[in-house]
């Protein structure tokens, strides 16, 4: 378990031992399984756009191409063995027969010469085969369980769905910015996705499943900043 720091400090990953894994929070937003070399992302949201777009609520049609550029440049550098995808990797259940051509080729891409995972999610419970991969609703590690939506006696988890976020106070300047929150038992990564908005960590649906003491990692642009609870500030 990792103490919540007295300062702000700029890490280019974030160190973390929980249930006897050894894992890594990177500031590209993703997780590292160090022992088996896994990438673990969560929600990403692709298709969120055209879906928006069905609802006559009009987005810049990019974010799929944007959420895998920026995913193939974490695999590139980081060369998993595997990756886990850890649910709602498409925004409604029709979105993966909307991608571009060339979307899918470049998903299809970075599968090659790795293990891919599908957990289902709330959003994309099922997913065709030809997105290749293998899906799941669970995955195990050791004594984690890697799951979409955290549970309350679920035992030690690893989970997205909440898309938590930090409002964090600092030198007179108040910053939003997506998180990793993480205690003895459970870790919530941030949301990938580029559409995909953020929950405050304070907020009753995530703090109430951190009994006491938890640990919070926000994004910069190049590292992750632990900080102390006591910075932390609820959304006005």
């Amino acid at each position: 378990m990792v103490d919540a720091l007295a300062a702000i400090e700029n890490f280019d990953n974030w160190r973390i031992e929980l249930r006897g894994v050894a894992l890594t929070a990177n500031h590209a937003g993703v997780l590292l399984v160090d022992d088996d070399r896994t990438l673990v992302v969560a929600d990403l949201h692709l298709e969120k756009g055209t879906a928006r777009a069905r609802q006559r609520s009009f987005l810049p049609p990019y974010d799929t191409r944007t959420t895998l550029a920026r995913l193939k440049r974490a695999i590139d550098r980081l060369r998993p063995a595997r990756v886990i995808a850890l649910g709602d990797s498409f925004h409604d259940v029709g979105g993966c027969e909307r991608l571009h051509p060339d979307d899918r080729a470049n998903l299809l891409g970075l599968q090659k010469g790795r293990q891919w995972l599908w957990i289902a999610g709330n959003h994309d419970p099922v997913l065709p085969p030809d997105l290749g991969g293998d899906r799941s609703a669970s995955h195990a590690i050791g004594a984690l369980t890697f799951r979409h939506e955290p549970t309350r006696g679920g035992g030690s988890e690893i989970a997205g769905h909440l898309h938590p976020c930090a409002r964090v106070a600092r030198g007179g300047h108040v910053q939003r910015r997506p998180c990793f929150i993480v205690s003895a038992e459970r870790l919530l990564l941030p949301a990938f996705g580029a559409y995909t908005g953020g929950l405050n960590v304070l907020d009753p649906a995530i703090a109430g499943l951190f009994d006491a003491g938890p640990a919070v990692a926000v994004l910069g642009r190049s590292g992750v900043y632990p900080v102390a609870i006591r910075q932390l500030r609820g959304d006005v």
